[in-house]
């Protein structure tokens, strides 16, 4: 026998139970996941801290598949879901209660740390974008 053949041999015995590393990248990139802890405070009915995973859908969150759905139909139409409102963006002086969300964690590889509140008409639109993530506040 060859030192080629006995080499290549010897290399496919040791690696033959590993995956490839192509398949430890895959896994690395799906652990990780979509993973948000959403906070809310001063909300009738939804005050409380729930995390919520995506991909699959999952977590302390209430309603974890429906508010993956409408973060990813979000993302795919290229939006950003927790952009803030822009800055010199004219808004209607409508209070919408004290109530106010924080999300952090991670969404499409991204980093998130996004604060949510109703005190104003621009505010409110973008709170009530994201139910049900964000629970539904108000009328």
């Amino acid at each position: 026998m060859s030192l080629r053949r006995l080499v290549v041999s010897a290399l496919v015995l040791v690696a033959g139970p590993y995956p490839a590393p192509a398949a430890f990248a895959a896994s690395d990139d799906s652990g990780m996941g979509d993973r948000l802890t959403v906070t809310v405070t001063d909300a009738p009915g939804g005050a409380g801290v729930y995390p919520l995973e995506c991909h699959p859908a999952g977590g302390g969150h209430p309603a974890p598949r429906q508010a993956c759905e409408r973060l990813d139909s979000m993302t795919t139409r290229g939006g950003d879901p927790f952009a803030p409102v822009p800055r010199g963006a004219m808004c209607t002086m409508i209070d919408g209660g004290p109530a106010t969300a924080r999300i952090i964690g991670v969404w499409a590889g991204r980093p998130v740390d996004a604060v949510f509140d109703r005190t104003d008409g621009c505010e409110i639109a973008r709170w009530d974008g994201l139910v049900p993530v964000l629970p539904r506040v108000g009328g």
